[in-house]
Formats: C-alpha cells, sequence, structure tokens
C-alpha cells in the first residue's frame, strides 16, 4: 500500500502558460503522463501531518539571478532538473532562478500555528525569498531542508522566489555530485540543477516535533529520541499499531531525551517478510505520524567465516547497482508508479537487495524499499575523481556525510552505509575513512559501514569489498587490482560485478552521438539477448560456486537499468525492454540463496558484534 498519498493536499491554482515537456533523447511510457501536478504525494512519510500543502507545479524560471518583484521567464516544472525534458527547459545553467506565487490555504492560515516551507531538494545552494525577504539558505543538492515564514506570509498572494548555484563538477569545485558531470561520457551522465524535489507548505504549532529518530529490535526493543523546537518537562505520548489497526504498545518519555518502551513478540522485518508497523507520536498540539519495523542486524561467525546476520540468521544477500537515473527525469523519476517499477522488477526476479549507487532518492523510494522488502545498501554521493581537495572541501563532504546518516536512519530497509566508493575524491595522505567510519557508527551504531567499496581499503568497516568485471572474486583467494586480497575478519561482497552488455536497438538508445559512440566501452558486448543470457547464467554459476566454496556473502550485480551511453542493465534505460529470461535469473538467484543456505544452516551463531 502506498503510504500517505494525498493527505492533506490542498491543490493550488496554477496556470501551465506555455508550459510543455521538451522531448527528450529518449522518454518513457511515463513521460507524457505527468501532467502540471506532479509528484502529489506526502513527501515525508515518516514525519507526516495532516496540515499541509504542495507548491509543486508550474513555476516560472531564468538564468541568473532574480529581482525583486513578479518574474516572467520560462515555465519550468517543479520538481524537475532543467537538464530534464519534463521541466520544459531541457537546459543547463550554473545561476538560475524560480518564482511563482502562492496563497497559504485556509486550513494552514491559523494565527496560532506556525507556516513552514519545506525543499526535499535543491541542487546545489538555495537562497529562498518570500515576498522579497530572504527566508534562508541552504548549501547541498541531496538534503531536505525547511524555513520558518511565518512573519513573511500575508492574507492573499504571495511571492516565491529561489536563487540557485550549482556548479556540479565545474573547474574550481569540489562538491557531491555522484555520476553528475558537465561533459557526460560513459559511466558519467547528465547533471540535474535546480528544485528536483517537492516544495510544500506545513502548518504546526510554536512547540512541534522537529525530527523523530526511531530504532525498533528483533526483541521488541522501540528506542525512541524526540527533537523539539523548544525545551519542555511534558512527555511525548507514543502509540504503535499493526497494519490492521490494533494497538500494540503505547509508550511515554521525556522531550530531546532517549527513552525506550516494548513492543511484545512483534513480527520481524524481513526481506521475506517485510512487516511494518505505525506510530503516532503527540506532543502537546503536535500530532505526527511515522512507522517502523522491527529487525536487528549484526556481525556474527558462523563456521569461521565472517557473516551478516538479519534477525540472527545469515542468507545470500543479492542486488544490483541502482543508478537512479531516467532519460526523462534525470535525477528525478516521472512518479511514484515509474519509481516503483523498477523496484517491483527487481523483487520479481528474486534479488533481495540493492546497493543506491553515489545518489540519494526522495523519501518515498525508501519507504518502497521498506514495503517492499528490498534491503539497501546508501552511498553517500562522491566528490568529482582524480582531483586535489582542500581542508574546507573534505570538511564540507564530511558535514554532508552526516546529514545523510541523520536523515535516512529510520529507514528498516538500509542495512549498510558506504563512505567512499572505489578511491574516488578518498584522500591517500592519511586515512579519513578510518574517522569516519567511526563517526558513522556514533550517529548510527544500529547498521554497518562499508567504509570503502571497491579500491582504496586499509581495513576499516565491516565489510571487505571486492569490484571486479565481468567475474566475480568474493571471497575468494585470488584477487586483482586494484581491490585488495580478502580480509577474513570482515565480510566478503562482491560490490560490482557482471556489467555485461547488449545493444537492444536503437529505439531503446540514449539518442546522443557522444554516448552512442561510448557503448563500446562496456565491459562486455553480447551479440544477442540469449547470449546475454548465456553469459549472466555462466556469471551468477560462478558467484554461487564462491558462495558454496569461499567466503562469499553477498553481491552487486551491475546495473538496474542501461543509463545513456551504458548498455548493461537489466532494462533498458527506457526501461521497455527487460533483458533476463526470467525462469533462468529466478532459478540462478534461487541457487545463491541455497547454496548461502547450504553453508551455514538457517540459524546463525552470535559473533564479537551484535548491533541492531
Amino acid at each position: 500500500m502506498r503510504y500517505g498519498l494525498l493527505l492533506g493536499l490542498i491543490p493550488l491554482a496554477s496556470t501551465a502558460l506555455g508550459y510543455k515537456v521538451k522531448a527528450p533523447p529518449l522518454d518513457t511510457d511515463w513521460t507524457y503522463k505527468v501532467g502540471t501536478n506532479p509528484w502529489p504525494e506526502y513527501p515525508r512519510p515518516q514525519l507526516q501531518r495532516s496540515r499541509w500543502q504542495s507548491l509543486n507545479g508550474i513555476w516560472q524560471w531564468g538564468e541568473g539571478t532574480s529581482k525583486a518583484g513578479s518574474l516572467r521567464g520560462e515555465d519550468v516544472l517543479v520538481p524537475s532538473c532543467i537538464e530534464s525534458g519534463l521541466s520544459g527547459v531541457m537546459k543547463n545553467a550554473q545561476t538560475s532562478w524560480f518564482a511563482r506565487e502562492f496563497q497559504v490555504s485556509k486550513d494552514l492560515a491559523d494565527k496560532n500555528r506556525k507556516i513552514f516551507i519545506n525543499f526535499e531538494a535543491v541542487d546545489y545552494q538555495a537562497t529562498v525569498y518570500v515576498n522579497d525577504k530572504v527566508a534562508g539558505n541552504n548549501t547541498g543538492g541531496y538534503w531536505r531542508f525547511s524555513f520558518d515564514i511565518t512573519d513573511l506570509v500575508k492574507d492573499g498572494t504571495n511571492s516565491l522566489r529561489v536563487d540557485v548555484f550549482d556548479p556540479t563538477d565545474a573547474n574550481g569545485y569540489m562538491i557531491p555530485v555522484g555520476k553528475q558531470t558537465l561533459d557526460p561520457s560513459h559511466i558519467f551522465y547528465t547533471p540535474c540543477s535546480g528544485i528536483w524535489q517537492t516544495v510544500w507548505l506545513e502548518s504546526v504549532p510554536a512547540q512541534h516535533i522537529t525530527q523523530l529518530d526511531v530504532a525498533a529490535d528483533m526483541h521488541g526493543t522501540v528506542d525512541m529520541t524526540i527533537s523539539t523546537s523548544q525545551k519542555s518537562t511534558d512527555l511525548a505520548q507514543v502509540t504503535v499499531t499493526d497494519k490492521s489497526g490494533h494497538v500494540v504498545a503505547t509508550g511515554k518519555g521525556k522531550l530531546n531525551e532517549a527513552f525506550s518502551f516494548n513492543v511484545r513478540s512483534p513480527k520481524l522485518w524481513s526481506p521475506d517478510s517485510p512487516t511494518l508497523y505505525n506510530i503516532a507520536v503527540t506532543v502537546g498540539d503536535d500530532k505526527v505520524s511515522s512507522y517502523t519495523g522491527f529487525r536487528t542486524i549484526a556481525t556474527g561467525e558462523i563456521n569461521g567465516i565472517k557473516r551478516p546476520l538479519i534477525n540472527g540468521e545469515f542468507f545470500f544477500h543479492f542486488g544490483t547497482l541502482d543508478q537512479g537515473f531516467w532519460p526523462d527525469g534525470i535525477y528525478l523519476p516521472p512518479n511514484y508508479d515509474a519509481m516503483a517499477f523498477d523496484l517491483k522488477q527487481l523483487k520479481d526476479l528474486g534479488f533481495n537487495m540493492l546497493r543506491k549507487h553515489i545518489k540519494v532518492e526522495n523519501d518515498l523510494f525508501y519507504r518502497a524499499c521498506d514495503e517492499l522488502g528490498l534491503l539497501l545498501i546508501q552511498d553517500m554521493p562522491s566528490m568529482p575523481p582524480g582531483r586535489p581537495i582542500t581542508p574546507d572541501q573534505q570538511k564540507e563532504w564530511e558535514r554532508q556525510l552526516g546529514i545523510l546518516i541523520e536523515q535516512h536512519k529510520n529507514y528498516p530497509s538500509i542495512y549498510t552505509w558506504i563512505i567512499y566508493n572505489e578511491g574516488w575524491a578518498q584522500i591517500t595522505d592519511y586515512y579519513p575513512e578510518q574517522y569516519l567510519t567511526e563517526r558513522v557508527k556514533k550517529i548510527d551504531p544500529t547498521r554497518l559501514v562499508d567504509s570503502t567499496s571497491g579500491w582504496i581499503d586499509h581495513g576499516f568497516g565491516d565489510w571487505h569489498d571486492n569490484h571486479h568485471y565481468s567475474s566475480p572474486q568474493c571471497g575468494t583467494p585470488f584477487y586483482s587490482l586494484p581491490s585488495t586480497p580478502y580480509d577474513p575478519k570482515r565480510i566478503a561482497i562482491q560490490g560490482e560485478f557482471g556489467g555485461i552488455g547488449h545493444n537492444v536497438s536503437a529505439d531503446h538508445l540514449w539518442k546522443v552521438e557522444e554516448a552512442i559512440n561510448g557503448i563500446n566501452q562496456t565491459y562486455e558486448i553480447d551479440a544477442t539477448v540469449e547470449v546475454w543470457n548465456y553469459r549472466g547464467h555462466r556469471l551468477l554459476t560462478e558467484l554461487k560456486e564462491q558462495v558454496e566454496m569461499w567466503a562469499c556473502s553477498a553481491a552487486i550485480w551491475t546495473q538496474t537499468t542501461d543509463v545513456e551511453g551504458e548498455v548493461n542493465g537489466l532494462l533498458t534505460y527506457d526501461r521497455r525492454f527487460l533483458r533476463p529470461d526470467k525462469k533462468q535469473w529466478r532459478a540462478d538467484i534461487q541457487a545463491l540463496k541455497d547454496a548461502a543456505k547450504a553453508r551455514t544452516g538457517k540459524k546463525a551463531r552470535r559473533g564479537s558484534r551484535f548491533t541492531y
């Protein structure tokens, strides 16, 4: 069930003056179904209130910085990447502005309450003006932020302007960008600039909840911290209900302090049984809804091999490298159904995990993984590789790493954080991954950390992560540079492998000359889809043998979809062609799981470190 759809949504009048989708180099089945009211769902399912108002729709856009007054420019769809066809703009601009007018709905306009404006993500720096007065500014292209605009709004029509600066990987800049680049080529893709996630208003009392931290373990213990806007001696009231609405537990706790209570014999969350429980929290006049799943993440030793444990059990974790790019929306899926389509395809094939690769999605993506039962390895978006890094740039990147953890640590599906990928922008004069691993574990002691995925590994974190194409080297007594020999003190994961390609037809290609010319850079090109499936079977058989013979516990197949000039996805970039022979792949994936089970049995022995 989709969570919180349209709850409290108050439509805004918005005239789509000259807006129209600009034909992208490749479209999807959802491209022309988006309309002018995109992403109408409540955007924060883990901190949900009833009184809110979407500001998504048609805005005005222009290059440069904005000026006071009523602005007219090009029509642009918000949210979207301005480089995308869905934006109606389809161009890149380092500096640009967005503007619209709005009225605060009667439901929100209560003199005894405050009005906040919320942005789920703006890439990269944003300065927000309400009625030509600065509401606030934010740095970081992946993170949500909010401003109290109670004293800035008025009855009737209000103006809203957002100035955006996004250098991406321009010379002289080092910011978290992941795979975005101003010069796309093969494994680096079209960038995303501007307001690329939902904008909305919210009504809250003066004393209100600002953050919920929830961790629920396999024994039924719920650890909570309820942060509020004001200090108070009041107690928070918490109610936990199951999917039928039956109350299974209640709790009370001091505000802004950690407290715990217990749910008796909860049904546990796992990929095979992704049970979620609803949570209602009341603090004075503020009421919010959230949810959690009961599960414990740990490491343990089984028959002399370090293993990942979910609820005390080891099973094989098999997922895809998930880039999260779209031909029509670039960084943002066209709509919820499109986003969920990818995840359902993976689940249908038998995958139980994915690696969200140096990108962060909107909160509804993580909710969908929670609902479907897909374990998530979440990367920190990297800075551009191969450039010198100043101390200030490193400090800012580390600050944003902390934001990643803080804003996503409640999602049951996330079980591992990745700090660095393949040495990209990883300082080697010293080992920052050492103190960063400690810092991440301090912020979130409930999950595992993959300190260095692939390369430049100095022995930190819970995983030993090998990257090798096309064949795996997972926990084996052989390896290839720049990966390192298997470390038996850590869990063996094949962090990337596969990557075999197949050019279906021109109909499914990203129709940009540079991308098409780069197709032959793919690790392997197979002449037909039948050959592609044969090669996939051989590689998965080799992986199964490594599970049977050595220490392999998890693996990531490259990749979920084609992206621009890459043609090595399970799905083509337009999501219209699925390469895997379903019967074969389901059998091969089940064989991986059976091989792991045969090695260990169902239950795993608790190791020296057991966390939830």
